[in-house]
């Protein structure tokens, strides 16, 4: 809950549990006063409807008695009990939903540097799109770029995610919440500001890009964009049209993730299943080169931004969850642009087995959940590690799930109910996986000498 939401909770406990306070008109009145100020200051949100109901007809009539200047009977005060005793019981009730369901507050980012924002529409003139049935389809993907910023006085940071009245109820029907239990994820505040002027010193920077996992969104781990972008780097995220949660175009169409991409191993069989996973990491494969080229054209200033000659793409690091930490063993096994690569709980089921046999040339960290990864999927990592030719770790994260890597566990503090979070809390999650993050990158793109990767009693670490 919010400063003046806890401020509307407590006032009203108090006119409530205490004896000596119920006959205090004042205070359901404050308590209004405050509920204005919330409104005002922090903003409205569903969660919140029950309480203000709450407050108004306890205020009203107070206020009716402020103004009659009526006098409790002794009739009147001996239901006194009894009226707190209900109106207690709604306050817990009806004080349930804001906790339950919070307003997301993202850790801050941590660096030196303040943050901008940009996003791009762009179109694949070299690739058909294979997830639609349109055959004259050319593969489109929004691109989101985080970076050493200058934002002006007073400006307001973007929000978490873009057009959030279509992705919205989309992301909340993946969830089993209803359409619009997301509304408030409007109010969050995050700590990027859109178009901002780029930072004047300090450039070319670094550049790393993330890869999504199924169902995903170039948002989901926007804390760690954030992080990396606040310590010196350009930090990119693709939406993996048809293999994300939903894209939204910048001209509003909408393209929702596709089913058929990701097919049952039990309805279509094995053999038809490889094929589509194999096809699916390699699209999201195939967009990361591409996202690469487009940030070539931007460094150049072919693409106007305010980012011309601030990329630095001879140091380009890659990382992705799942699905996307499939997507980038197979990106850095075919592209010597890759310089380090970075996988949460990477997916490498599909990768191909000459990608696999062979390992990776560059240093590679696998980070992975407690309890996700299967035993084929373990057992191709083991190969895929042992025969890279790079420095190579592994880390599991003990207390946590597959989506602990992202930031969809603080909707709720009921998610590890929900199965989409461990028991290790996300604010003690969040700045592991960002601290190790950061720590790998800096050593292998910015020559920090030998790699420190910090220790934590949750992290057991092997190199291998």
């Amino acid at each position: 809950m919010r400063p003046i939401e806890y401020l509307i909770v407590v006032l009203m406990a108090c006119y409530l549990v205490a004896p000596n306070l119920f006959w205090r008109p004042w205070i359901p009145i404050l308590a209004a006063v405050a509920g204005v100020a919330h409104l005002i200051l922090e903003g409205y949100r569903w969660q919140m409807v029950p309480l203000y109901a709450l407050v108004a007809v306890l205020a009203a009539g107070c206020a009716v008695q402020l103004i009659t200047r009526t006098t409790p009977t002794t009739r009147v005060k001996g239901r006194a009990l009894a009226l707190r005793a209900v109106g207690l019981v709604a306050l817990l009730a009806f004080g349930a939903p804001p906790v339950l369901f919070p307003v997301p507050v993202l850790p801050p980012p941590g660096g030196p540097h303040h943050i901008g924002t940009l996003s791009f529409q762009w179109t694949d003139p070299a690739r058909l799109e294979a997830y639609t049935a349109a055959p004259d389809d050319q593969r489109t993907i929004m691109t989101q770029i985080w970076y050493p910023a200058a934002p002006a006085t007073g400006a307001k940071p973007a929000p978490w995610m873009s057009r959030l009245d279509v992705a919205g109820p989309i992301i909340a029907r993946f969830l089993n919440l209803p359409s619009f239990f997301l509304d408030h994820v409007a109010l969050v505040q995050t700590h990027s500001y859109a178009d901002a002027p780029a930072e004047a010193g300090g450039a070319p920077y670094p550049v790393v890009i993330y890869s999504h996992g199924w169902n995903g969104f170039r948002t989901i781990n926007l804390n760690q964009s954030e992080a990396l972008a606040s310590q010196g780097y350009i930090a990119v995220a693709v939406d993996h049209t048809y293999g994300s949660m939903v894209t939204v175009f910048a001209d509003g169409q909408v393209a929702l993730n596709n089913p058929a991409a990701l097919p049952s191993r039990a309805v279509v069989g094995d053999a038809e299943y490889q094929r589509a996973t194999q096809q699916l990491e390699a699209t999201y494969a195939a967009d990361l080169a591409f996202a690469l080229d487009q940030l070539a054209r931007v460094n150049s200033g072919e693409i106007a931004s305010p980012l011309a000659g601030r990329l630095d793409l001879s140091r380009v690091g890659v990382y992705g969850h799942s699905t996307g930490g499939g997507a980038t063993v197979v990106f850095c096994a075919a592209d010597e642009r890759c310089a380090a690569a970075f996988g949460q709980d990477p997916w490498v089921g599909p990768v191909p087995a000459d990608v696999i046999a062979a390992g990776l040339s560059q240093p590679f960290l696998a980070m992975m959940s407690a309890d996700w990864s299967t035993p084929e999927n373990t057992a191709r990592l083991d190969t895929l590690q042992a025969a890279g030719t790079g420095d190579n770790y592994r880390l599991v994260l003990a207390g946590t799930r597959h989506f602990d890597f992202t930031l969809l566990p603080l909707l709720t503090p009921l998610a590890p109910a929900l199965g989409f979070k461990g028991p290790l809390s996300a604010e003690r999650v969040l700045p592991i996986t960002t601290n190790y993050l950061v720590a790998f990158f800096d050593s292998y793109l910015k020559g920090q000498g030998a790699v420190d990767l910090p220790g934590y009693p949750e992290v057991s670490f092997e190199t291998r």
